[in-house]
């Protein structure tokens, strides 16, 4: 399946998930079957706060856009069943987000993503998102998570239509 932000946003220059900004991170958020939504990334060595460690900032950009979408796909897919016109998510903007680190993260592991929607309403998805790294074995240890809102946005807000 391709990711939502390839499917709904491909000339998005986001920093975070933008798929035509080449120098952002590019995250690639897929829907599971559970009504999680997962995205996997692999670090640089320009992503380090120090040596061997992520930056906080680039982790706290991992969450926040990765919650965006799945708040996005969830809004669209609530959209769907109420109208089934509906073929694309809206426009949603971070209204607040939550980072606590749990644990230093280390920039050579693979970092995954999953979010869940906590809560539902007709303009806005509260998430739950974890940051895990995975080690070689495929072992996963949770380093960070994200608690947010993600509103819908109208015509007229600077953000509305941004994902065209």
């Amino acid at each position: 399946m391709k990711s939502l932000q390839d499917q709904y946003a491909p000339n998005s220059i986001c920093f975070g998930c933008g798929p035509k900004n080449e120098k952002g991170l590019r995250i690639k958020s897929i829907p599971e079957l559970d009504g999680s939504v997962i995205a996997e990334f692999m670090p640089e060595p320009h992503h380090e706060a120090f040596p061997g460690m992520v930056n906080g900032g680039i982790i706290g950009a991992l969450l926040d856009c990765h919650s965006n979408w799945t708040a996005a796909y969830a809004l669209m897919n609530q959209a769907r069943a109420d109208d089934a016109g509906v073929v694309a998510p809206p426009c949603t903007v971070t209204a607040d987000f939550h980072v606590k680190l749990r644990a230093p993260t280390p920039s050579n592991q693979k970092i995954k993503l999953i979010a869940r929607v906590t809560e539902l309403k007709s303009d806005r998805a509260m998430i739950s998102a974890e940051l895990f790294t995975v080690n070689s074995d495929g072992a996963e240890k949770l380093t960070a998570t994200c608690q947010g809102t993600f509103v819908a946005v109208k015509e007229g807000h600077p953000a509305y239509h941004r994902w065209g």
